[in-house]
């Protein structure tokens, strides 16, 4: 856990810079090691640049994270006693190491199988009270309009069908959404069969009082991406400060977004129509271990918003300031969001490792498969320029913003 007290500055608004940078974490349970991983690469390549204090928080605009990525945006921006990150990026594979088998005990013994699917028929597969336990212990009763950069996390209200944004720019029009970030955490990573839902109520500071009634965010939006940019764009429109010298239909132009997956199996042994044909409620909800219903659900969200940003992105000829890093070649215990064994767990570092070394990756438009860029290098590669135009932007900013020209 983050311990520095060194004062670093908190990042400038986007007026003082030519970019909106922002950073998107996907949903995927035990899989939030991957990312984990390129986040800690990512960090590195910044603190060689500006010194071993800088941290992600000092960097992006915008953290934005669905489920197990709103749990680790949080990590990434919450403050600490010092007003510095909670963690730093390189702390992030060790807390799901030590904590994973915990979150998600494994039933064991030859009838592992049976005891799994009775949980799932009966109720939540984990109670979830060591996970919620965690929570609040690292995060206490910090609020959202607390995070050291704004942070977007999406969850989904089962009560009024409607998702709900946590969204750090909204705190100020609607109170009643500064929830703690306890809260905004469980209830977003309570995916349906695997953790309750969540309930709370809170205090909006006017005397109203709120309910929520929470599951997972990755039934709105596993991959947040799309639902940051548009809190950004609302801003723009609204003329917020902190935005002035940025006009909407430049809002594409000037976007630096970094966009990470946790990980799928596209295999074609892995479900088939044949198979699915047979399935009733049991089938779709629970298949060897997985959930053929919520995998659906979740890597269509994510495609799809990955589609709009690449046909976007292109064009406003802007695809260089687009990054999209994922891993969807992954196979049986690795794909699972909750096959929480040592073994799998240390698996899934390795392939977060290897998925620096392969290359630039982008979805084909037509195909909606990853397929390497001619040219393009590797995703390390892609991080280290990544790294750059961040810490250029930081320092125009600072060197911009008034602050700087009072010393």
């Amino acid at each position: 856990m983050e311990t520095s007290s060194s004062s670093v500055n908190v990042i400038q608004p986007p007026k003082y810079g030519k970019l909106i940078t922002v950073l998107s974490i996907d949903g995927g349970g035990i899989r939030g090691i991957i990312p984990g991983v390129l986040l800690a690469y990512l960090e590195s390549q910044l603190q060689e640049l500006d010194g071993e204090d800088a941290r992600l928080a000092d960097y992006f605009d915008v953290i934005s994270g669905t489920s197990t990525g709103g749990l680790i945006a949080t990590m990434l921006a919450a403050p600490n006693d010092n007003n510095r990150p909670l963690y730093a990026a390189k702390d992030i594979v060790p807390f799901y190491l030590d904590n994973c088998p915990k979150i998600f005990p494994q039933s064991r013994g030859l009838c592992a199988t049976v005891v799994d699917l009775v949980k799932v028929l009966t109720g939540p597969k984990y109670d979830g009270k060591y996970l919620h336990k965690l929570i609040r212990k690292i995060v206490g009763d910090k609020r959202l309009d607390q995070t050291l950069t704004k942070v977007v996390i999406p969850t989904f209200d089962v009560k009024k069908l409607l998702p709900v944004i946590f969204s750090s720019y909204q705190v100020t029009s609607r109170p009643v959404l500064n929830a703690k970030l306890s809260d905004i955490c469980i209830g977003t990573s309570a995916a349906p069969t695997y953790f309750p839902a969540h309930y709370f109520k809170n205090d909006d500071q006017q005397g109203e009082l709120k309910e929520f009634n929470l599951i997972d965010g990755g039934v709105a939006a596993n991959n947040p991406a799309l639902v940051a940019i548009s809190e950004v764009i609302k801003q723009i429109k609204k003329q917020n400060p902190d935005f002035m010298e940025i006009k909407p239909k430049e809002c594409y132009d000037r976007l630096l977004m970094v966009s990470l997956g946790t990980g799928s199996d596209r295999s074609e042994l892995k479900y088939n129509a044949k198979k699915a044909s047979k399935w009733g409620i049991i089938g779709w909800l629970y298949e060897d271990g997985s959930s053929p219903l919520l995998e659906c659900y979740n890597e269509a969200s994510a495609c799809m918003v990955d589609y709009h940003n690449c046909v976007v992105f292109q064009a406003f000829q802007s695809e260089q300031n687009y990054l999209r890093i994922e891993e969807d070649t992954l196979e049986g215990n690795l794909a699972s969001a909750d096959k929480a064994t040592q073994k799998n767990l240390e698996n899934l570092v390795e392939v977060g490792n290897t998925l620096l070394q392969k290359p630039i990756s982008n979805m084909d438009l037509d195909t909606g498969l990853y397929e390497p860029v001619e040219n393009g290098g590797t995703n390390q590669q892609a991080l280290q320029r990544f790294a750059k135009l961040l810490s250029d932007e930081k320092k125009l900013r600072e060197s911009k913003s008034p602050k700087a020209n009072t010393k």
